[in-house]
């Protein structure tokens, strides 16, 4: 019956709220005139009748003008409330006006008794009808507590209490003294009661709604939660809301790298800016993860030009799309660029770089996935050390004024075929730094990056979503980890203190221990671990063992004496270098084995090249292991990727 009424057409949904305000309106006319004669039944004359009659028509009348019957019951604000207030107090100064005009006896009190009978009755009508259709859609919502009982949190339990998906139960404080008081009619835990909280308010989701200014350590915080095994999400940061880029109740997964262990990177952006602003700035690999990260972060700075180059046209259509949509909304004024192609190409590289009249390059173009490269090796090779030679080259000959190189912390004594060309890449760079001073050439090194094309995170989220098992490559194996963002920003910080021929890394604290990151997610993610000791849980962690070319831990040093910066969280490497005749034998080398497709001897002159590689595993090439007695040496079959 009442979800029949809920379903009729607005406009007879408003006839019978006037007829109700009638009946209302009316009842608390007689009512203040009984009670205050003190007659039971009290029977009104007719002239009494009649101020009463036009009372009820002026009021309604008045509720109609304030638009009270456009509201909508269900989303009743506190402004709807105010209407009534005032139109019931209109309503009383009627009945005194009508009562004097028409020469009817109203005792001075039933006006005062009037008001008050006729706000109960019209406001406290909407109000049932507001909790008696708010109640059902309650129940169908997910039980949250909000962690945060600042301004965020109170924001996010408002939004939430008009939304169809979640029902705020409690608040969490990190002040003592609000425990067991009520914000929004809700009641506050102190943050040592959390567990208590969630079994007492029968919470299914803990939601994160810190304030910018709340000084919450974080990682402490989370390391509170992991043991409940309630999924944990948080709310977009103030920026976000600032910027209009996310509302208030865009709820997402909670963000790893809040258990990196350490402050993130600060940048100093007055040094990058001065290195970007106003020039022509190109990208190498711009749709990858780094890629794009580094364009969205240079545009910022406002360079005259940013080129984006990139063999993957999906890719370089997305991030030219994002990028122009942030130019044009931000008025950047910023001419975007958009290129197809590889790097391993020179002359492509050059003519790109001579037509925008290039002043930097970032060259994020690399083929970086371990088991890939191993299983590809002449392609991992012409991609990162040619791809690399050739596009510094092509710099030189453009007279670019610097050029940084993304590199990674498997170059560092490599195990695998991806990391001896990364380092391979960076002696080629040192080299042509020694060789010319015209292009300055500096090179970054960091660890994994958290949500990269490849990264363990989106890989782990995705399998414990999907119901497990986690596979972890074995128990020990640990990794530097760093955001895609600290990334970037530590790629810019480089390429503008550079002098030539430096290998820059960050102090990226603690390294992580992927099997208990695998953990954290599963237990943050409101699940158990599924082992011998807990065998009816939920996610299984599996160790699949260590895949060709992978170590257990990855190092950011070759030396054991780096030498500082002038930003604290910077290092800079002290490490081997090659001259450049010396280098240009092994490129002729690496250039003929490579035209040859002769894996064996790629990986011998790895080696040869005081790049420290050692090899993990045998050799992985997947079309060299199937077919290594077949001949492709003959010149007529030789590519020449040089042209």
């Amino acid at each position: 019956m009442f979800q029949k009424f809920l379903n009729l057409p607005r406009l007879h949904k408003r006839l019978i709220s006037v007829m109700a305000d009638v009946i209302a309106l009316s009842f608390a006319l007689w009512a203040s005139f009984a009670l205050r004669l003190d007659q039971w039944p009290w029977v009104p004359n007719l002239d009494t009748l009649l101020v009463c009659g036009l009372t009820v028509v002026f009021t309604v009348a008045l509720f109609v003008r304030l638009g009270l019957y456009r509201a909508v019951v269900r989303y009743l604000s506190d402004k709807a409330f105010g209407t009534v207030v005032l139109g019931v107090a209109c309503s009383a100064l009627a009945l005194i006006f009508l009562g004097f005009w028409f020469e009817v006896a109203v005792p001075r009190s039933v006006p005062v008794i009037y008001a008050a009978l006729a706000f109960i009755f019209v406001a406290g009508s909407r109000m049932s009808i507001r909790m008696i259709v708010s109640r059902p859609r309650r129940h169908n919502k997910e039980r949250v507590i909000i962690v945060g009982a600042g301004e965020t949190g109170l924001q996010l339990c408002q939004a939430l209490q008009q939304g169809t998906e979640f029902h705020p139960v409690a608040f969490i404080s990190f002040n003592s003294g609000n425990h067991k008081a009520l914000i929004n009619d809700l009641p506050v835990y102190d943050i040592d009661y959390i567990e208590t909280a969630v079994e007492l308010r029968r919470a299914e989701r803990l939601l994160l709604a810190l304030d910018a200014d709340s000084g919450v350590d974080r990682r402490r915080l989370l390391r509170q939660l992991e043991p409940l095994s309630v999924p944990v999400q948080t709310v977009p940061s103030m920026s976000e809301l600032v910027a209009g880029q996310k509302r208030i109740n865009d709820i997402r997964d909670l963000e790893i790298e809040d258990l990196l262990g350490r402050d993130p990177v600060r940048p100093d952006n007055a040094q990058v800016a001065e290195s970007l602003y106003g020039k022509s700035v190109l990208v190498t690999g711009a749709g990858g993860s780094i890629g794009s990260e580094l364009c969205r972060q240079i545009l910022q700075h406002r360079p005259r030009v940013l080129v984006l180059f990139e063999q993957c046209e999906f890719s370089l259509y997305n991030i030219e799309r994002e990028l122009q949509a942030i130019n044009e909304i931000e008025c950047l004024d910023v001419k975007i660029h958009a290129l197809l192609g590889n790097v391993a190409h020179r002359r492509r590289c050059e003519a790109v770089m001579k037509a925008f009249e290039v002043n930097t390059v970032y060259h994020a173009a690399a083929y970086k996935h371990v088991p890939l490269v191993e299983h590809n090796v002449i392609e991992g090779v012409q991609n990162n050390v040619f791809g690399t030679w050739h596009a510094a080259e092509a710099a030189i000959a453009c007279g670019v004024e610097r050029f940084v190189l993304i590199s990674t912390d498997k170059a560092v004594r490599p195990t695998n075929v991806m990391g001896a060309s990364k380092r391979m890449a960076e002696l080629v760079l040192q080299g042509l730094a020694q060789r010319q001073s015209d292009t300055v050439f500096s090179m970054v090194r960091f660890g994994n990056v958290l949500g990269s094309s490849g990264s363990v995170v989106p890989l782990f989220r995705d399998q414990i979503r999907d119901g497990g098992p986690v596979t972890v490559t074995h128990p020990d194996i640990i990794r530097y980890f760093m955001t895609i963002p600290e990334a970037s920003q530590l790629v810019l910080q480089a390429g503008s203190m550079g002098q030539g021929g430096e290998v820059f890394v960050l102090d990226m604290g603690e390294p992580v221990k992927i099997v208990d990151l695998a953990r954290k997610m599963i237990h943050l993610m409101g699940l158990d671990e599924k082992d011998e000791n807990n065998p009816d849980g939920d996610i299984e962690i599996v160790f699949s063992g260590l895949r060709p070319g992978e170590k257990l831990y990855e190092e950011l040093l070759i030396g054991d004496d780096p030498q500082g910066t002038a930003h604290p969280r910077i290092m800079m490497a002290r490490e081997v270098s090659l001259p450049w005749r010396e280098l240009e034998a092994f490129l002729a080398e690496f250039t003929q084995a490579s035209h040859n497709f002769d894996c064996d001897a790629v990986v011998t002159l790895l080696k040869k090249a005081k790049t420290a590689y050692t090899p993990s595993s045998d050799m992985a090439d997947l079309v060299w292991c199937h077919g290594a007695d077949i001949d492709v040496s003959d010149s007529s079959k030789v590519v020449h990727l040089n042209s």
